[in-house]
């Protein structure tokens, strides 16, 4: 499949680029040592239209495709992951469970605040025993006088404990073989948000867990039928597999970019060190992994543009992009050698940001059983 991107794409994807570059790439190495939230990077995404590229705009979106929000994603990530999964996060697992599964009133009610960044969305599925058995969800929502009752915990939620944040939308068992979504929007009484985790990596963006015990929210706050939670939550995770393979292909594209830059400055034996056959192979062959890997996921997210089955594409992106940014941050700070060690480059960031593209999202193991199982076996 070949394609040229359109004049309006190519035009977000420069935009994209010279704001990470100018606006992100300076504060994200101090973001991350001081594990703060970037409030001032995400209201200017918001002001910009990022925060709800995909939606249309009659919903308050920017009225974008998923390719956009792809790229978006991408250029994104090449100078800071944290920055880019608060958005992702907030545009795949947020705001698509409203916009795909809620009714009109509910639409109307949280839409254009999401799509406009002023607040933030989250999905809360993972549990204590419900992580790639997804369906083990132990969280228990029951009905009592036109209201539902909440009692459970999540844990590894993103975007659910900043100041902008607004609502999470959670799975929550409500008959012994029934699994529905809730809105549950924050400063409900009953629902609490935990401290946030320390990370290996994404130091800047919100993760932590939740608890909910007699968390009463009204019953109008049910996404779509009730019982049809499992379907509405497998096809938002195919969704936010491609945001999370945009991540890798990015996040490998910015290891590229600053192993290249160095390998030209550095020099050892009397030339610079990217005249070397060793480091030229290295680069060389991530430069070509990252466009196969590139291509994949630009492929999903088309397919989910013309209305197509992606979830195949979606599953193999994710699984393919991941690696690759494990392995391309890795070769990184190789070619870096002590200082790929040292915070001061970027490389080290990026390397401990890069391990858990292969966990969130479904991990390699599920990709690969969601890849078989299209394959028959």
């Amino acid at each position: 499949m070949w394609f040229e991107l359109d004049d309006e794409t190519r035009l977000l994807q420069r935009t994209v680029r010279e704001f990470a570059e100018a606006e992100v790439a300076p504060v994200a190495g101090e973001l991350d040592r001081a594990k703060a939230f970037p409030y001032a990077l995400v209201a200017k995404m918001g002001e910009l239209g990022w925060m709800g590229i995909p939606f249309p705009e009659e919903v308050g979106g920017a009225g974008g495709t998923t390719l956009q929000y792809t790229i978006a994603v991408e250029e994104l990530t090449r100078v800071d992951s944290s920055v880019a999964i608060t958005m992702c996060a907030h545009t795949s697992l947020g705001t698509q469970p409203i916009y795909l599964f809620g009714d009109a009133e509910q639409k109307q009610r949280y839409l254009p605040d999401l799509c406009a960044g002023r607040k933030l969305g989250a999905f809360g599925l993972t549990e204590p025993e419900a992580g790639s058995d997804a369906g083990n969800v132990r969280t228990r929502a029951r009905t009592e006088d036109g209201e539902w009752v909440i009692d459970g915990a999540k844990q590894f939620i993103t975007n659910a404990g900043t100041e902008i944040s607004g609502h999470v939308a959670i799975t929550a068992r409500t008959g012994e073989e029934e699994i529905s979504n809730l809105i549950v929007e924050n400063g409900t009484p009953g629902y609490e948000q935990g401290e946030a985790y320390r990370k290996m990596g994404w130091n800047a963006s919100d993760t932590r867990p939740l608890s909910f015990a007699g968390c009463r929210v009204p019953e109008a706050n049910l996404l779509g039928p009730r019982g049809s939670g499992f379907r509405q939550f497998l096809h938002i995770l195919d969704i936010g597999r491609i945001g999370v393979a945009a991540m890798g292909v990015g996040l490998a594209q910015g290891a590229l970019d600053q192993a290249l830059g160095y390998a030209k400055e550095r020099r050892a034996f009397g030339r610079p060190i990217s005249k070397f056959q060793t480091i030229q192979a290295k680069l060389a062959d991530l430069a070509t992994e990252i466009e196969a890997a590139r291509l994949l996921t630009y492929k999903a997210a088309v397919l989910k543009d013309q209305g197509a089955n992606f979830s195949l594409t979606a599953a193999q992106a994710k699984l393919k992009t991941g690696r690759l940014a494990v392995r391309a941050t890795e070769e990184a700070v190789q070619i870096h050698g002590g200082y790929g060690y040292i915070e001061e480059y970027p490389v080290c960031r990026f390397y401990r940001d890069a391990k858990i593209l292969t966990i969130g999202e479904g991990t390699d193991e599920v990709q690969q059983m969601v890849i078989s199982r299209a394959l028959g076996v």
